[in-house]
């Protein structure tokens, strides 16, 4: 679709930037400074304007991009609207609500697109925080925090003469506005203000507009948000663009509104009594472009369906910062006009929803999160308490928790998910394991029972069994971590009279079958099968009637099971490896450390990024909270197919533990 830029300044070079790898292209630019207009041109092949009517008669450009100085947004939109052009403008809308609200009329009427900026609540970390929003981890939402200090602009900006006019509101303002209404709708009123004429003395450019504002907003689904927007405050300042939303369960930080781009502690999140913790992005994420925005608009003006969601966020984020002047200027509250503004959907579950049964002939695989945590109380032998490196998991953004009757602390892990800032059910994926003595019907069930009203849920997301094979049967196992280890030990490991593990009669066929009662029963959502080997699991294909869904392996460089691995990927079945850091001597090889340098990871997160990037959902376990945060960080990344064929060379068919 050919566009129409109208300003041709420093932000008119970034939305141009992403012309080569879009569908958009240039067909001419307008400014009334005809040099920099040309420059532009020049560098798009397409004519320039100094007189905005000859170029809207001249250009044949369905769009419009509007990207002039604040005062001149409304002046430019409504003549291209006039002349029947889909528009998108810089932010803001317009500097008067009423204005504002024209402007979107005239678009209904005229079955025109507008769209506004900012639309970084696209941006990855805005994203990432909306996810945590989705999950229910802060409870209900009361109060928040937002700022936006634009910065001395005579130090920073070229041509700071628009800023000094409008104030901070109307140009920083608007990024925790425009983010926080998508998030929670419309602003009710606002409560108070005030705005501060703060300047230094020395600065013969002055702001004509306050320099500093601070309000409190009412937003109509209940949050209260204390914000402050100033030219006086630098851009450096420790709180640039952040917002801090508190409820009554957990706190969210956003270390920016108005972020295009991802950093691993951009968000993070605090449970009620806890630090907070870093919530790292788990898959790979593109930078927000500024032509992204105005493409989604084109999108919809080709699909036959203009869109004027951005033009009404535009026009109620200008009469909120109108309202809040008048609060400043003659006391408040004021009612804020929604010019039909909604909140936007919340992203959806990254896990296969709970209550979604696969049918048992599905091949269609399972949602599963790109990294788990594994709940093992086992390392290197002993037991040891991981429920606090549980928690920090949940509170880092960890969505699949592999439990285990065996482990011994169903009963404490159901306590942290019952506890206020743990994320909603439906946002989790829970794996459950019947250990090797329970193999028989009765003891499984018992096993799936107990499990289930330990952990506090209605049904496993996947039920499996913990090894194919069986052994004796000594006793129920509920609660192992309270009793004593040799105790534990008879229970998990029993013996003969010759001091070997006894074995149970109980083949794995009739052992599946026995699994697959939990399932209809409604016990489990689906089931899998850990530590099988593929001839094992052709055994339960061929005699199951309930199709395992998760395969759980152990799996990292020494041992990769790219066999079985692909045997499972072939059948929609999705792979799960556990143990993939605690090889003895893995971290430690030179290959390692040479990957891990080339690709800015460790050589734990290379492992990790190896497992993604193959399409497998590694699940590691760590008591340290600086580990437990890097490990999911390293789910963000993907390895280059070469970096994958050197870690070929580490392949051990002699690895046994």
């Amino acid at each position: 679709m050919n566009c129409l830029f109208v300003g041709a300044g420093a932000i008119a070079t970034e939305y141009a930037a992403g012309l080569s790898d879009s569908p958009l292209s240039l067909a001419g630019v307008c400014d009334l400074d005809g040099e920099r207009a040309a420059v532009l041109a020049e560098d798009h092949v397409c004519p320039s304007f100094t007189d905005l009517q000859v170029a809207l008669e001249t250009v044949d450009a369905p769009l419009v991009v509007n990207l002039t100085s604040h005062a001149a947004h409304a002046s430019v939109t409504r003549a291209a609207l006039s002349a029947d052009r889909h528009v998108f403008s810089q932010k803001p809308l317009a500097l008067d609500g009423d204005t504002a609200g024209e402007l979107l009329a005239m678009a209904r009427r005229r079955g025109l697109a507008l769209g506004c900026a900012p639309t970084t609540s696209r941006g990855p970390p805005q994203r990432r925080a909306a996810r945590l929003l989705a999950d229910g981890r802060l409870g209900p939402i009361q109060l928040g925090y937002a700022h936006a200090h634009v910065g001395r602009v005579t130090d920073w900006h070229d041509r700071p003469e628009s800023f000094l006019e409008i104030g901070p509101l109307y140009d920083g303002g608007v990024y925790p506005l425009s983010l926080l209404v998508s998030w929670f709708g419309p602003v009710e009123r606002v409560r108070v203000a005030d705005a501060l004429h703060l300047w230094p003395d020395r600065e013969a450019r002055r702001p004509t507009a306050p320099s500093h504002v601070e309000a409190t907003l009412a937003f109509a689904s209940g949050p209260t948000v204390r914000l402050t927007a100033s030219l006086y405050a630098p851009h450096r300042s420790r709180e640039f663009y952040g917002l801090e939303l508190h409820g009554d369960d957990g706190s969210l930080y956003l270390r920016g509104t108005g972020a295009m781009e991802s950093s691993t502690d951009d968000v993070q999140f605090g449970r009620l009594g806890r630090e907070y913790t870093t919530v790292p992005p788990q898959s790979p994420a593109e930078s927000l472009s500024y032509l992204d925005a105005v493409e989604r608009l084109a999108t919809s003006v080709a699909d036959g369906t203009p869109s004027r969601s951005g033009g009404q966020r535009g026009a109620h984020v200008v009469a909120v910062c109108n309202a809040i002047e008048t609060a400043a200027a003659d006391g408040g509250p004021i009612p804020v006009p929604a010019h039909g503004v909604t909140s936007d959907s919340l992203p959806e579950p990254v896990v296969t929803p709970p209550g979604r049964h696969l049918p048992s002939d599905s091949p269609r695989s399972l949602r599963l999160p790109s990294i788990g945590f594994g709940c093992s109380r086992y390392r290197n032998g002993e037991y040891i308490d991981r429920i606090d490196s549980i928690v920090t998991a949940l509170d880092a953004g960890y969505r699949l928790l592999d439990s285990a009757e065996l482990y011994g602390n169903e009963h404490r892990i159901g306590d942290v998910l019952a506890a206020p800032g743990t994320p909603d059910r439906e946002r989790l994926f829970i794996i459950g394991k019947a250990w090797r003595t329970n193999h028989r019907r009765e003891h499984l069930l018992e096993a799936c029972a107990g499990s289930r009203s330990e952990l506090g849920i209605d049904a496993f997301d996947c039920y499996t069994l913990h090894w194919p094979s069986a052994l004796a049967y000594r006793g129920e196992l509920s609660r192992l971590a309270e009793k004593p280890i040799e105790q534990q030990e008879a229970l998990t490991f029993p013996n003969d009279d010759d001091g070997d593990l006894e074995a149970a009669n109980v083949p794995l066929s009739t052992a599946w079958r026995n699994l697959e009662e939990t399932h209809n029963r409604g016990w489990a959502r689906t089931l899998g099968v850990c530590n099988v080997s593929r001839t094992q699991l052709e055994t339960i294909l061929e005699t199951g009637t309930v199709r395992p869904a998760l395969v759980q392996i152990e799996r990292h460089p020494y041992r990769p099971q790219h066999e079985l691995v692909a045997f499972c990927h072939e059948r929609g079945i999705r792979v799960v490896a556990h143990s993939p850091l605690s090889a003895p001597g893995l971290l430690e090889e030179p290959v390692l450390a040479e990957i891990a340098a080339d690709c800015g990871l460790s050589p734990a997160g290379v492992v990790l990024a190896w497992n993604v990037t193959q399409g497998i959902v590694p699940i590691p376990a760590s008591t340290t909270p600086s580990h437990v945060v890097a490990n999911l960080a390293a789910a963000a990344e993907r390895l280059p197919p070469e970096a994958c064929a050197r870690l070929e060379t580490l392949r051990d068919p002699d690895f046994d533990r």
